[in-house]
């Protein structure tokens, strides 16, 4: 039992690394559609291009002083796409494996990227001029590589960007711009424009964090709500995982009073003989929705599934008052049930429970990895044993005096079926019979 607390740590670490697995996942698919919308921005860049120099050539010899200008610049589209369709496999690779991306990688690719139109910036001052290139489309085309790092979820990287597109197109115009060294304003106006950039990137990149954290947010509460799923199963209601995620799990073992509950349908082996296997789980999973309804209802918990029966628990993992009272509603609504649909099929079941109430010790026990929520102690032995004896008593329905004695008024219809020889006591109990 001690056992239980120092698996709290572990547990935590595994929900952590899952945490952490999603989120890279995620940030690695915002990168592919931040990849996949430059390779579409470049191929339509050359299409619009092409189709330039198809409609109307003169257009490129005004801009590019002939075709060997556009050449060049198809030649950089062309490696700039062929990078990205690389980055693109980098990225896909990196998310079969589960594994995020180096943090220089992103910064070198980042750098790389935003250099392009720079470059282009340069062969157009070549061929038309710095006052005319730098007043022209291509400065435009850094706003492309600001707007789109947001898709990158990091503050720093987005601002990486804006700094690496203002600090290139100032260097640029500084350079290139006759006019620049010849009057202040000049300087102002490419100074400014710039900033501009700059603050763009900034802007992005709190974009792109604020989206981070959403994300972080959203897979948060996905990652605790398949946890309470995989510790106490798929056939929690979603009233319980809202119960459980608002009070929180311990992975420690915590020491509860529970109303612990077998159920067992009787006879269903030598029925199930005769039909075929599909017909056996049509009607078991029919009757289980009807029964884990009821438990639900009432407040109760599967805790796991045996064959053709199951183990339910009245009190834990969510503490209650009324532990003992709600078991036995249950227990009582589930006999109603089962007669009302046996009424309406050709393969009656019979059902045995068996009722116990006591001290129990709940946690999470399992790997690192997969854990159960389950309880342990002497109580859940009985109740078992308990529902066992219903095949002696010709009963379905068996509360130990532990039950009766928490139901006070609640149970005066509880008949005492005296003292038992329980398999596995030494000493006999007080067995009561309702239903």
């Amino acid at each position: 039992m001690v056992s239980f607390a120092s698996r709290k740590a572990r547990q935590h670490a595994v929900m952590s690394e899952d945490f952490e697995r999603e989120l890279t996942r995620e940030v690695l698919r915002t990168e592919l559609v931040r990849v996949r919308a430059l390779i579409t921005t470049g191929c339509v860049i050359v299409v619009f291009l092409t189709a330039i120099y198809l409609v109307d050539s003169s257009v490129v010899q005004r801009v590019w002083r002939g075709t060997e200008g556009l050449a060049e610049v198809y030649g950089l589209l062309t490696g700039f796409i062929l990078f990205e369709v690389w980055v693109h496999s980098q990225i896909r690779r990196n998310l079969k494996l589960d594994r995020d991306l180096p943090v220089i990688r992103r910064y070198i690719g980042a750098l790389i990227e935003t250099s392009l139109p720079t470059v282009i910036l340069i062969l157009q001052i070549r061929s038309m001029g710095a006052s005319q290139a730098l007043g022209f489309v291509v400065p435009l085309i850094y706003f492309i590589f600001v707007i789109l790092s947001t898709l990158r979820l990091d503050f720093w990287l987005s601002t990486f960007t804006g700094f690496v597109a203002a600090g290139e197109l100032l260097t640029v115009a500084l350079i290139f711009d006759p006019a620049s060294g010849s009057g202040e304003p000049q300087i102002y106006f490419h100074a400014v424009r710039s900033t501009i950039i700059l603050i763009c990137g900034v802007l992005a990149g709190a974009v792109g964090a604020q989206l981070r954290r959403q994300f972080a947010a959203s897979i948060a509460a996905a990652t605790a709500r398949d946890r309470v799923t995989n510790l106490f199963g798929q056939h929690v209601s979603p009233q319980v995982v809202e119960r459980l995620m608002a009070a929180g799990t311990s992975a420690a073992g915590d020491l509860r009073r529970v109303a612990v509950m077998f159920v067992d349908f009787r006879g269903f082996t030598a029925g199930a003989q005769s039909r075929t296997p599909q017909e056996v789980v049509d009607r078991l999973d029919g009757a289980f929705a009807v029964l884990v309804d009821i438990l639900d209802r009432e407040g109760g918990i599967v805790n796991k599934f045996l064959g053709d029966g199951f183990l339910a628990l009245f009190g834990a993992p969510l503490e209650t008052s009324d532990a003992a009272h709600r078991a036995v509603a249950a227990g009582r609504e589930m006999l109603t049930a089962m007669e009302r649909i046996n009424a309406q099929t050709s393969w009656p079941l019979r059902i045995g429970i068996g009722i116990h109430f006591g001290e129990v010790v709940a946690g999470n026990i399992g790997s690192p990895r997969r854990k159960e929520y389950t309880v342990i102690g002497d109580t859940v032995n009985f109740a078992s044993r308990l529902e066992a004896l219903n095949k002696e008593f010709g009963s379905q329905l068996l509360i130990s005096a532990a039950v009766r004695e928490a139901l006070g008024e609640d149970g005066s219809d509880a008949v005492a079926l005296g003292e038992v020889q329980v398999r596995g006591y030494e000493q006999k109990v007080l067995v009561f019979q309702l239903g």
